[in-house]
């Protein structure tokens, strides 16, 4: 429960209300390594706490944030060099050796590309172990749209099938238009050689599942990051538990055969 402290290296502003913090430890710059699919607790001294996913290269301490609450906000004002605290990381990880020999294809909704953005990166620096590798990603608006210049790169650089879209029509956006689930009937797909990883807000998860199991998707192919209601980080403070099960401990990445009957509980 004791935060490390850390120093905030570099701040890179995202879209108009998320930004990407990258810290190292107060004693010296080091690796920080994290299984794609982790998080960290991120603590503002004075304000709170809060998780957060890694979004960066494994050994690089990264987070994504969108400034919605009391400490997202605080940490939105963080400069070069203050200082905060860091516990973590925790959690599961993407099924990333599962998924060597397959077909990778990763579903993202808004922010929830931050999370899937370390399995990229490590499919990237092993793409011969992989097959097809398709990213399907929503947006609201085009100014919501996260690592814009990564996207328009990675389609080309590390051949990978890029599709993303925007839930509104909007004057400058000249591609795709429609929730993300409107993409999956345009991608090629084969079912049984496939692993398909999702992250996004539930409800988007929840229609995404339903629109890729008409295709024969299997509920053992598909794993999903559950990240709601985490508080303490360790099990501790049963904020997150869901049934029985702690999203910060036996999660946040769950295959979506193990918590389908609690996902698909909306009370819950």
């Amino acid at each position: 429960m004791i935060p490390s402290p850390f120093v905030v290296r570099r701040i890179q502003k995202e879209t108009y209300d998320t930004f990407t913090i990258e810290i190292e430890p107060a004693d010296g710059p080091r690796d920080f390594p994290f299984a794609a699919g982790q998080f960290n607790m991120l603590y503002v001294f004075g304000v709170g706490e809060v998780p957060i996913s890694l979004s960066g290269n494994p050994g690089s301490a990264e987070h994504t944030i969108r400034a919605v609450g009391t400490v997202t906000h605080a940490l939105a004002k963080l400069k070069r060099g203050d200082v905060l605290g860091i516990r973590g990381p925790y959690g599961t990880s993407w099924p990333l050796e599962e998924a060597a020999g397959k077909d990778v294809l990763i579903i993202s909704g808004g922010i929830g590309l931050a999370p899937l953005r370390p399995v990229l990166y490590q499919l990237f620096s092993q793409r011969k172990k992989y097959g097809k590798i398709t990213l399907l990603y929503g947006a609201k608006t085009s100014k919501d749209i996260l690592y814009r210049r990564e996207l328009e790169k990675w389609g080309t650089r590390f051949n990978i099938d890029v599709k993303v879209t925007i839930d509104k029509v909007s004057e400058d956006w000249q591609g795709n238009v429609g929730v993300v689930t409107t993409l999956i009937p345009q991608t090629p797909l084969a079912p049984s050689r496939t692993i398909t990883m999702i992250c996004g807000p539930e409800v988007m998860m929840r229609f995404t599942i339903a629109e890729l199991q008409k295709t024969g998707m299997g509920d053992t192919s598909v794993f999903i990051s559950m990240e709601r209601n985490m508080k303490c980080g360790i099990g501790l403070c049963g904020h997150c538990q869901c049934g029985p099960l702690f999203m910060c401990k036996d999660g946040p990445i769950f295959r979506y055969d193990r918590i389908k009957d609690i996902f698909g509980k909306k009370e819950l």
